[in-house]
């Protein structure tokens, strides 16, 4: 047998192995590729190879972006400034069937798109809301739903954590124009969540009870302006050339530091276990980071990448099916991989297959991180299903039957995300961004 088909089914079955017997992912990427390595490599060269990728794969000024916005999404979920983004979500979604829970959705794709977590977001939003639309009579598995289902779409509105790794494994992406880009199939996620929960609400006799007059409008607003303000500073700076992504995530923490200052809800002796957090969660993706870069190494000497691809074509010459196989495989991935590891793990193999059919690296990226975006909410893994269980106290079971009708508006945007460019690619290129 080839060296090189020997090192890729030891490094792949390995991963398999370590990841059924509950090994953490970056462990199991680690060990798996080093024992790669050792079939092509001698010890020596295998050892120093290994510590060589990982600390190229760390070489990038861009990755400091990610602990600088984790630690501003973490400052926001303890600063005030999630109950202010929900009470400007009621001026925008207190006229709609079930009010309540579509302001749940348009705070998720606001408090996001600040804190770009998640996680943050279904538990921030989610632990404010559940209590409110609870005592409003709403069914808590639908609110749980609801608040599950649009706690996503700060992973592809941007800042996003995600799309850096992305932009880091693909090269030469732009940032801004990842983005930009993620901007219309977020939206389109959170709107499809909101017709889901109008019609479910609606049939249900959830109406909306208090609809907020001018005045009360005109107060909310003013008082939101300062958190709102945090996106356009970020993302205004970064395509404004003022700043780099990196240089926006660490004003993104001093800002964030100043307004729960003003607003006078961050107990500031918390910081040190702020930080703390900050740094447990930026280790874990960093080392996860590292140990990847052994594995892009061996994939690319063993080129793992090219033998998938011929066999994908060997399937089908047809563009439209080919696309559908990696939806459905990154799917697949994605209910038990978180989404960085996975990103660092399918970028290099599948991104070469979409750009030989046309495929923007850009629109790639955003279907890449859709499709992860969707496995936070599914079972076994899901951190957001979890996340959103345990905030409202409602079991998995009986929230998993109430959101099968979510998957279904979401896979249909994600589909439109796949076959229809513009939807990642016209404001990237309305700004520039792109050829």
């Amino acid at each position: 047998m080839d060296l090189a088909i020997l090192a890729a089914l030891i490094m792949l079955g390995g991963v398999v192995f370590f990841l059924i017997i509950g090994t953490p992912i970056s462990i199991s990427v680690g060990i798996s590729s080093f024992a790669a390595m050792l079939v092509i490599l001698p010890m020596k060269g295998a050892m120093l190879t290994s510590a060589q990728r990982m600390f190229v794969g760390l070489d990038s000024f861009a990755l400091l972006a990610i602990p600088f916005f984790i630690l501003a999404g973490n400052i926001m979920n303890n600063g005030g400034i999630a109950i202010r983004l929900i009470n400007f979500s009621k001026i925008i979604s207190g006229f709609f069937p079930g009010s309540l829970a579509q302001t749940n959705v348009v705070s998720n794709m606001l408090f996001g798109s600040i804190s770009g977590s998640g996680v943050a977001s279904a538990a921030a939003v989610g632990g404010i809301m559940s209590p409110i639309q609870k005592k409003e009579g709403y069914d808590p598995a639908f609110s749980t739903a609801v608040n599950i289902a649009s706690a996503p779409t700060g992973m592809l509105i941007p800042p996003s954590n995600t799309l850096i790794v992305y932009a880091t494994v693909a090269g030469s992406v732009s940032i801004s124009a990842l983005f930009m880009g993620g901007y219309l199939p977020g939206i389109l996620w959170g709107v499809g969540v909101m017709i889901v929960a109008g019609i479910m609400a609606k049939r249900r006799g959830y109406l909306a009870r208090h609809r907020m007059t001018l005045a009360e409008c005109g107060k909310v607003a003013i008082d939101a302006i300062p958190s709102l303000s945090l996106i356009v500073v970020v993302i205004g700076g970064i395509l404004g050339g003022i700043f780099t992504a990196t240089e926006a995530s660490a004003i993104a923490v001093v800002y964030s530091l100043f307004l729960s200052g003003c607003y006078r809800s961050l107990d500031f002796k918390t910081l040190p276990q702020i930080f703390l957090n900050t740094a447990k969660m930026s280790a874990i993706v960093i080392f996860m980071l590292a140990t990847s870069s052994i594995m892009s190494w061996v994939m690319a000497f063993t080129q793992i990448p090219g033998m998938i691809a011929d066999s994908l074509l060997s399937l089908t010459d047809n563009p439209i099916i080919i696309l559908l196989i990696i939806n459905i495989v990154l799917l697949f991935v994605g209910t038990f991989m978180d989404p960085t590891p996975a990103v660092l793990i399918f970028t290099p193999i599948f991104l070469p297959i979409c750009m030989g059919l046309g495929m923007d690296p850009v629109q790639f990226g955003i279907l890449l991180v859709f499709n992860l975006s969707l496995g936070t909410i599914t079972p076994p893994v899901g951190p957001i299903l979890f996340t959103g269980c345990k905030v409202s106290g409602v079991s998995i079971d009986s929230v998993i039957k109430t959101l099968l009708p979510f998957f279904f508006v979401i896979f249909l945007v994600l589909m439109m995300v796949t076959y229809i460019p513009a939807i990642s690619m016209a404001i990237p290129q309305a700004m520039g961004l792109v050829g």
